[in-house]
């Protein structure tokens, strides 16, 4: 029978959309796991969805203009478009909390803890907004750390020393969003005794063999457990199941966990009990971890306290911080990577393969714009599609485009062969263990070994003696066959890539539902047809990266000076008008111009980014434009540029203002 193994991802929250960051913590592992025990032949079930109540949807929404339904609407499908449409992710369903059977087996859950004696209802002073005329939730808090008097300290968390609080708590708590003073208000509320549940976690998570930050994480925080309210004062989200509760619902951290069970009755109404209420399932739950705590503590703590007999998490490979270029991913610092922009330049396995190998497992990691170009260029176009072209166009001129007969294999031949078994296991063992850079590693030891034997066997020169054919055959036959095992160990990693090596060898169907163990053992038929090799990787280009990493600093620069500037700011800049004498493009740039403009009493060098999308450059020839003629100057593409020409980005491109009757050389006032 098969082993089931059921895998989530901690649900977004649906109140944004998704960047690098987060792919890299709790989606992209999680996702890579699902392939590798669907390869293994396991029964998966791999569940994720979006988050969509809380406070902090009705905030967002309000500052849209939207109400909170259209605002989660909106980044749910952007979302699950990211996961399906760009990063080709094998969820078997992808739901959202705000279906309706969401807050019947969220009620359940409540009603079986109240009824087991695990909620009590208490009034209490929470924090009140008199500016926004509500209370507020811990998230929107902030003031001093009531242990370490840390003054930005969050509501529910000091992020300094990491203490876990009530945000009655902090010392002088004030609005997150408007810095205003929060008094203190009466209110009824219910809490969960968590308390109570500390013997059973302790020994429940002693026998664990996590990594050893989420069993430390986890333990300070069985040891510290008390009452924590499960209620907010607001009308988005799951209401209490009780008479007289209007205008409360359950909190979102209790709601949200409860997603990965009702997701999978969304998705699998008449399965999802196989799986859910089996203790022999496996459950592996990816998460980042700033998550560690709802799900090592609190939700194990909500199912040992209510009535049906679901599945506690076997495994939580909780993944640390990935940053960008040194620096968190901030969208409102414009610190951030436009996927849109992305994907059309790049691809879904290459940004896979390069989260995989940095994964941030044990300590944080980052994107870097060169780095992501090295490992492009060097490891998956140098390595991997360098490997996988050479052999099999080889294959085509000297083998008939087939799979040659192997026979009475040399020393050199056994070695790499055996090299080769190992490698597959090595990344068969990393895989297993969540270990998902060293797969990673695996697959590109596994291509450098290809390469370093083609070339130790020098094919070319045994294909031109009749006497050495079974050599140049061996090398061949080994070198496919080191082509389907890298195949097979990268696919988790780069699903489309690996999908078309396996076509190309000629094989049939889809190597996403091969088992691994046969796929490793069975050698790939002799005279099997091999079908045209194709490129698999573009080279990322050096002028690509440039415009990406000018592009974040420009945009973080503009974030910076956008809020509010003085009139003494704005009388600094001297704006003059031009005329442009001469345009052409600068080299290896799509947007870039040289520009040589007429200031009255000069001409400058001005490079410009106008240009992307213009096939030709005449209508730019005696154009006025303005000129930030104070601008510091400034080397771009290797050009001194000595001004900047002021442009409006439109729906239909770049345009410039028109100044038709201004002399050259004039001030803009």
């Amino acid at each position: 029978m098969k082993q089931k193994v059921l895998i989530t991802s901690a649900l977004p929250y649906a109140n944004g959309p998704l960047h690098f960051g987060h792919v890299a913590g709790a989606y992209l592992p999680g996702e890579c796991y699902a392939r590798f025990e669907r390869l293994q032949g396991a029964d998966v079930l791999y569940i994720c969805g979006s988050d969509e109540y809380g406070v902090a949807i009705t905030m967002s929404a309000d500052l849209a203009g939207r109400s909170p339904k259209e605002h989660v609407d909106l980044f749910h499908a952007m979302n699950r478009d990211l996961f399906f449409k760009r990063l080709n992710f094998s969820f078997d369903h992808y739901s959202r909390t705000t279906w309706e059977g969401h807050v019947k087996t969220t009620q359940q859950f409540f009603l079986d803890l109240l009824n087991n004696g695990y909620i009590e209802e208490r009034t209490t002073d929470q924090l009140y907004s008199e500016q926004d005329g509500r209370f507020l939730a811990d998230r929107y808090v902030m003031g001093s750390c009531p242990k370490c008097s840390y003054a930005q300290a969050r509501g529910d968390e000091c992020q300094k020393c990491g203490a876990s609080y009530e945000a009655t708590d902090l010392i002088s708590p004030r609005s997150k969003s408007t810095g205003a003073a929060l008094v203190r208000r009466p209110t009824k509320h219910w809490f969960l005794r968590f308390d109570l549940f500390k013997e059973r976690l302790s020994e429940w998570i002693g026998a664990k063999k996590w990594k050893a930050n989420v069993l430390n994480f986890a333990q300070s925080y069985i040891d510290d457990l008390r009452p924590r309210a499960i209620t907010r004062d607001s009308d988005w989200g799951v209401p209490i199941p009780l008479p007289g509760t209007e205008g409360k619902v359950l909190y979102v951290w209790f709601d949200a966990p409860i997603g990965y069970i009702s997701a999978s009755q969304d998705g699998f109404p008449d399965r999802w009990q196989e799986y859910w209420l089996d203790p022999k399932t496996k459950l592996v739950q990816f998460i980042g971890k700033d998550n560690i705590p709802f799900h090592a503590v609190f939700f194990p703590a909500m199912v040992m306290g209510q009535n049906q007999p679901y599945k506690l998490v076997d495994e939580l490979p909780a993944n640390e911080f990935f940053n960008l270029e040194g620096k968190q991913f901030s969208k409102s610092d414009n610190w951030t990577i436009d996927l849109e922009n992305f994907f059309k330049k790049f691809t879904a396995d290459q940004i896979r393969y390069y989260i995989a190998a940095n994964a941030p497992e044990n300590h944080d990691s980052e994107f870097s714009w060169k780095e992501f170009q090295l490992r492009c260029n060097a490891e998956l176009l140098g390595k991997y599609g360098n490997l996988v072209n050479r052999t099999l166009v080889f294959a085509k001129q000297h083998c008939s485009g087939a799979v040659p007969e192997r026979n009475t294999l040399d020393a050199v031949d056994i070695a790499f062969f055996e090299q080769m078994l190992r490698i597959v296991h090595e990344a068969k063992e990393a895989y297993a263990h969540f270990q998902l850079r060293k797969a990673a590693q695996c697959v590109m030891e596994l291509a450098q070994a290809g390469n370093v034997y083609f070339d130790a066997k020098k094919p070319w020169k045994s294909a031109k003696a009749p006497e050495m054919r079974q050599e140049m055959q061996n090398c061949i036959g080994l070198s496919l066959e080191c082509i389907k095992l890298l195949a097979l160990i990268s696919s988790p990693i780069i699903p489309e890539i690996a999908q078309k090596v396996w076509k190309m060898l000629g094989q049939r169907g889809e190597i996403s539902k091969e088992l691994w163990e046969r796929v490793e053992s069975e050698t790939l038929p002799i005279s099997q047809q091999l079908t045209e090799p194709e490129i698999l990787f573009q080279r990322v280009e050096d002028v690509m990266i440039q415009e990406e990493i000018e592009k974040l600093h420009q945009e973080k620069e503009e974030r910076i000076e956008t809020p509010t500037i003085l009139i003494e700011d704005v009388r600094k800049l001297d704006l003059r008008i031009g005329e442009i004498v001469t345009a052409e493009r600068v080299p290896k740039s799509k947007k870039l111009l040289k520009l040589q403009v007429n200031m009255g009493t000069s001409h400058r060098t001005i490079v410009s980014g106008i240009g992307e999308g213009m096939s030709d450059l005449s209508h730019l020839i005696g154009k006025k434009v303005i000129v930030v003629a104070n601008l510091k100057p400034a080397t771009l593409m290797g050009i001194p540029s000595e001004g900047m020409l002021l442009s409006a980005d439109t729906a239909t491109g770049i345009e410039l203002p028109t100044l038709l009757e201004a002399p050259v050389g004039s001030a803009v006032k």
